[in-house]
């Protein structure tokens, strides 16, 4: 504990003769009998502001005090001269003194100098006024920094008895579990005599407690053990702070205590009292948030891993992935719950959130809406000609050599009500669309030409339609023509399940024929009828909703979405996201290219004012804002972005070497596509990549919508890759590009074209082979030795024919035993050409002389064949 301060003491502290202490202390008021008397915290605040008071006029002599009435003004000018050199310019040889000149004038004044003697006595007393306040409030701020260092050494105290208490009570615990464990001891094992082991004495205990208690606070860096003064912390700042402002005496009072720089050292005890770092016993699960797709390193920081770790536990699972690479939602789940923490699946985000909030709002009343009938069949078969009848306008002459290219969406007012129509493709190549197709749809027509019947892609749509739960009408198509079996086709259908009313089943069937017309009434009735059964309703007002049904660049106009409205009402103005795309609807046409101001439920129109072109089969929205759009569409791509970059990585060390082993023989072609509207690039994608084979892969490196830009030409030539545009063409840059680089480029606008040209330049590619043709095979049944050519064989041929020219092998027990080529052929006597099956001959084979009896001699031909895909 600490002790009072003495005179004596303060004396050494402020290394000031006792005597003059007592004279000072007496001077300020205090009086006090001996130097071994205590002064007080308060006596020492008194005795400072008497010093203080009295600093500048106690020391000086009597003529150098200020005198009433007086100015006294000071000046010092300080030079250099130098002493003891030659003078000379350019030579040192001299020393340099330093000269103060100091002069002090004492001013009085007088008559008409200066100021009067009354302006100066009422400044003096001014100055004097403001002085005594300044020491009051002095006065203030070191009387509550004194209450202070008297409240932080009460508390100094109060945690350093706490601590010794601890210490005490912890040195008891451990010399209470030392008797305990050493009276075990002796109970059960005793050395030399049978003496147990003795027990430490009570003082002993106390000695190595004090010992460890003053060894423990000596190492404790107090501003009283350095001076050598057994003192509280607040005598001692204050007799070291005694010649400081109180601004400085505050910021020296708050700094750390355990040293210059340093913090202060915490003792061992403080572990045990909570003021201390406790070391964890247990480890540390965390709960981490994962999307459908993440990057090594930020996976890494949410683990509060390094990312080396991360990544060496992804290749203990066969995983090599570096740093920046992203990796699937599964893969992050198995390193997550490996490396011992918890993963859970993240949301999908607050604009996502927000969006879906969005559409929950459209609530409203249900009506009759049109249905969406899809017309889909085989390629040829007559269903745009049939759309054309129904719409009285021709859209087959349009297309391309007859041939849908793209999903055309018609909205039709027919006598039966106004019906919306989608025609889609039928080439094989357009499976995607005639799926999109379905999926959209209401009602499926299926139109089958009666002199044709069932084909692949009308067992495909029939599928789709299926697969979509939609309901199905036949319409049996080119009755007029002579060869028309309408009844073949009913039972053709019969087996893929789909089973005409008059036989039983729930399919109606309408013949037909888009040519004359004759049953396209018929057909209108049956579609309005399975409409009712369907009883489609849809809310008309509110936001819209919908499909995209095909997408292009259009280059005057921008991007321009075909969108089929489900629900609501879209109109012009309004703010939309669809996929990753946003932007406000500045123009809306129908299918004749009419503007309108709004579409409702199964109405198809054209937008325009999209930020880009969007994909086929995306869905949209009708959003309050343009920031929640986009919002929308960034969080989109970003997600579609980073799970292609999973979709692409083939980070798995098994496709790595299976890659390895397959790029070893395989060659390449590298393609860019572009077309016209998305659907198409879509399908032309698939088409193209689905002829790769085992020989040689299609890399279609490069796809797009619109015109052929400098990019792509610049893409293909750096890649060596054919560019196709399908319906587009090169602008002047890409033109420059593509003749400057002896580029292939090649315009289609009928996609059989694009799939027969593709398949010969991959020919070309694959370059020829030489193959190996067996053409005849002959016995040997028995041989003969002759002088000239050796051991002769005479054979039977059993399979095609042997040739004098062609080279040879000798087959043993099917073996391969020799290769080489004939020496000699005969027939009886005579030497031939060619033996042909079923006929005797001698062989004579050049070099080989170990011919036997059942031996086989295959003769074979070398030829050169063109690969094909």
């Amino acid at each position: 504990m600490s002790q009072q301060t003495t005179i004596r003491k303060l004396a050494e502290l402020v290394n000031t003769p006792v005597e003059k202490l007592l004279e000072q202390l007496a001077e300020a008021g205090m009086k006090f009998s001996g130097p071994d008397q205590v002064i007080t915290s308060a006596e020492k605040l008194k005795l400072h502001g008497f010093l203080r008071r009295a600093h500048g006029k106690a020391d000086k002599p009597a003529d150098e005090a200020i005198a009433p009435g007086k100015i006294t003004l000071s000046r010092s000018r300080k030079q250099e001269i130098t002493v003891g050199g030659s003078g000379k310019t350019g030579r040192t040889g001299g020393s340099t003194i330093e000269v103060v000149t100091r002069k002090k004038i004492t001013l009085k004044p007088g008559a008409g100098q200066g100021p009067s003697a009354a302006d100066m006595d009422a400044e003096r007393a001014d100055a004097l006024r403001k002085l005594e306040e300044s020491r009051a409030r002095n006065l203030a701020e070191q009387q509550a920094l004194a209450e202070k260092d008297r409240q932080r050494a009460e508390e100094l105290a109060d945690i350093r008895r706490r601590e010794q208490e601890d210490a005490e009570r912890a040195a008891a615990e451990a010399a209470a579990n030392a008797e305990v464990a050493l009276e075990e001891a002796g109970k059960t094992k005793t050395h030399g005599h049978g003496h147990a082991h003795p027990k430490p004495s009570a003082p002993a205990r106390e000695a190595d407690k004090g010992g460890a208690h003053k060894g423990k606070t000596a190492h404790r860096g107090s501003h009283v053990m350095q001076t050598g003064v057994e003192d509280d912390d607040s005598t001692a700042r204050f007799a070291g702070q005694l010649h400081l402002s109180a601004s400085d005496r505050a910021r020296r009072s708050s700094a750390p205590r355990g040293g210059r720089g340093k913090p202060a050292r915490r003792s061992m005890d403080q572990s045990r009292t909570g003021t201390g770092f406790n070391k964890p016993v247990a480890p540390m699960v965390r709960e981490i948030a994962i999307g459908d797709a993440i990057t090594v390193g930020d996976l890494a920081q949410k683990l509060a891993l390094k990312g080396g770790e991360v990544v060496k536990a992804l290749f203990k699972m066969g995983v090599m992935a570096t740093i920046t690479q992203t990796i699937d939602h599964d893969t992050a789940v198995l390193v997550t719950e490996e490396l011992g923490h918890k993963a859970v699946h993240a949301d999908a985000g607050d604009a996502e959130s927000e969006l879906l909030a969005h559409a929950e709002e459209v609530q409203g009343e249900k009506t009759q809406r049109p249905p969406v009938v899809t017309i889909m069949g085989h390629v040829d078969h007559g269903k745009t000609s049939l759309l054309d009848y129904i719409r009285r306008t021709k859209v087959a002459t349009g297309e391309a050599g007859g041939i849908t290219q793209h999903i055309g969406a018609y909205h039709v007012t027919t006598p039966k009500g106004t019906i919306s129509f989608l025609d889609t493709p039928g080439h094989a190549a357009f499976t995607h669309m005639r799926q999109r197709g379905a999926r959209l749809t209401d009602i499926v027509v299926l139109v089958v030409a009666a002199d044709d019947g069932v084909m692949p892609q009308t067992a495909e749509a029939i599928q789709h339609a299926k697969a979509a739960k939609v309901p199905l009408i036949v319409a049996i198509n080119k009755i007029d023509k002579s060869d028309a079996d309408p009844s073949r086709v009913k039972n053709d259908l019969l087996a893929h399940e789909v089973v005409a009313e008059e036989f039983g089943g729930d399919v109606q069937m309408v013949e037909l024929s888009a040519k004359t017309g004759q049953g396209v009434d018929n057909l209108l009735d049956a579609i309005s009828l399975q409409a009712e059964m369907l009883d489609l309703q849809a809310v008309r007002e509110g936001r819209a909703t919908g499909v995209v049904i095909e997408s292009a660049l259009d280059k005057g106009r921008g991007p321009v979405a075909t969108v089929l409205v489900q629900q609501g009402n879209l109109s012009k103005g309004d703010y939309l996201v669809c996929g990753i795309q946003y932007g406000r609807v500045r123009a809306l046409f129908d299918e004749t290219g009419n503007q309108v101001q709004s579409a409702g439920p199964s109405i198809p129109v054209q937008i325009l004012g999209l930020s880009g072109v969007p994909e086929a089969g995306d869905d949209f929205v009708v959003v309050a804002d343009e920031r929640l759009a986009k919002d929308v569409a960034q969080q989109r791509d970003t997600k579609r972005r980073e799970m292609r970059l999973v979709a692409s990585a083939g980070n798995r060390m098994e496709d790595i070497m299976a890659q390895m082993g397959e790029g070893a023989s395989q060659l390449a072609l590298n393609l860019v596509v572009k077309a016209d509207v998305h659907g198409t690039m879509q399908a032309l994608r698939e088409a193209l990549t689905g002829l790769s084979n085992d020989q040689i892969r299609i890399n279609v490196i490069g796809s797009g919508v619109g015109g052929i830009t400098e990019s792509d030409a610049q893409l293909a030539m750096t890649s060596k890759a054919t560019v196709i545009g399908f319906n587009v063409r090169a602008d002047a840059s890409a033109r420059k590009v593509i003749e400057g680089n002896g580029i292939d480029l090649r315009y289609f606008s009928i996609i059989y074209d694009v799939i027969d040209q593709v398949k010969q330049v991959a020919s070309n590619v694959l370059g020829k082979e030489i193959r190996e043709e067996i053409i005849g095979i002959a016995e040997v049944r028995d041989v003969f030795r002759s002088s000239k050519f050796g051991a002769v064989a005479g054979c039977m041929v059993v399979e095609g024919v042997v040739k004098k020219s062609k080279p040879i092998r000798v087959l043993r027990d099917s073996v391969v035993i020799f290769e080489g080529e004939l020496e000699s052929l005969r027939r009886f006597k005579e030497n031939v050409d060619e033996v042909r099956v079923n006929t005797e001959c001698g062989i004579g084979v050049k070099a080989y002389n170990d011919v036997k009896p059942g031996d086989q001699i295959e003769c074979f031909e070398r030829i050169e064949v063109q690969r094909t895909l």
